[in-house]
């Protein structure tokens, strides 16, 4: 199974959009995307219109 890296930012409590990086061991890029999207809207209580995904790339082994 491939690990993928999920790029972006979410918009904080504070009013300023804080940025995160999430590694995930996924079957695909869009199922690393999904992932990512729940781990910071359960994390953080943010809604997944409050989160914007940058880039979702293959890591290197």
């Amino acid at each position: 199974m491939a690990k993928w890296t999920v790029r972006g930012t979410f918009n904080a409590r504070r009013g300023y959009w804080q940025t995160f990086t999430k590694t995930h061991a996924a079957e695909s890029g869009e199922v690393a995307r999904e992932w990512a999207l729940s781990e910071i809207g359960g994390c953080h209580h943010v809604k997944r219109s409050q989160i914007r995904i940058d880039s979702v790339t293959e890591a290197s082994p």
